[in-house]
Order: structure tokens, then C-alpha cells, then sequence
């Protein structure tokens, strides 16, 4: 059995695309607003399949933690791989400042 589907005419395509960008609009405010609270900070994204013993990761580690060190916040995508190593160089910086 064959159900047949019903095609959209023009103007309900057109309708649907122009509601469309409002929301996303919407989203992309509502993005802006929540990251205006947390202050500056940088991105950090990466492979997820880097090995913590390859110089990439290493240098994440080491690139994060001078960003905080600089006073800069870090997102990441949160790991594996490269995002693990910003989070780790992140909580590198935190133990090295209590041991001071």
C-alpha cells in the first residue's frame, strides 16, 4: 500500500522559512546573553582522537594554562583528545596557583 504524500505549495514553504530565521535569531541572542556572564574567554576544539602522549595534546595543556594564567576563561567541547588536554591545562593552572 502506497500512502501518498501532500507537497508543499510555495507559499507555505516561503511562510515556514521566513518563521525560520527568527528563531535562530532567537538562539543566536540567547547564546550571546548566556556567554556576556562568564567574561572573555577563548575556544579550544580539537581532534578527539589525540593520544595524551602526542606533542599536540601537550601543547593544548600548555596553551590553556597560559590563558588562564593571562586571566582568560577556556571552553571547550569537553574530550576526548585535544578538548581534554584545555580542560587539563585549565586544572594544571588551578593546582600550580594553590601550591604557590
Amino acid at each position: 500500500m502506497r500512502i501518498e504524500q501532500k507537497h508543499k505549495g510555495w507559499n507555505e514553504i516561503k511562510t515556514n522559512d521566513s518563521w525560520a530565521i527568527f528563531k535562530i535569531m532567537g538562539e543566536f541572542v540567547s547564546g550571546y546573553e548566556k556567554l556576556s556572564k562568564i567574561g572573555p574567554c577563548v575556544s579550544i576544539f580539537g581532534s578527539a582522537r589525540t593520544k595524551p602522549d602526542h606533542k599536540y595534546y601537550k601543547l593544548a595543556e600548555e596553551v590553556a594554562n597560559k590563558i588562564v594564567d593571562h586571566g582568560y576563561g577556556v571552553i571547550t567541547g569537553g574530550g576526548p583528545g585535544i578538548m581534554e588536554a584545555g580542560n587539563k591545562g585549565c586544572l594544571l593552572y588551578t593546582s600550580d596557583a594553590a601550591d604557590e
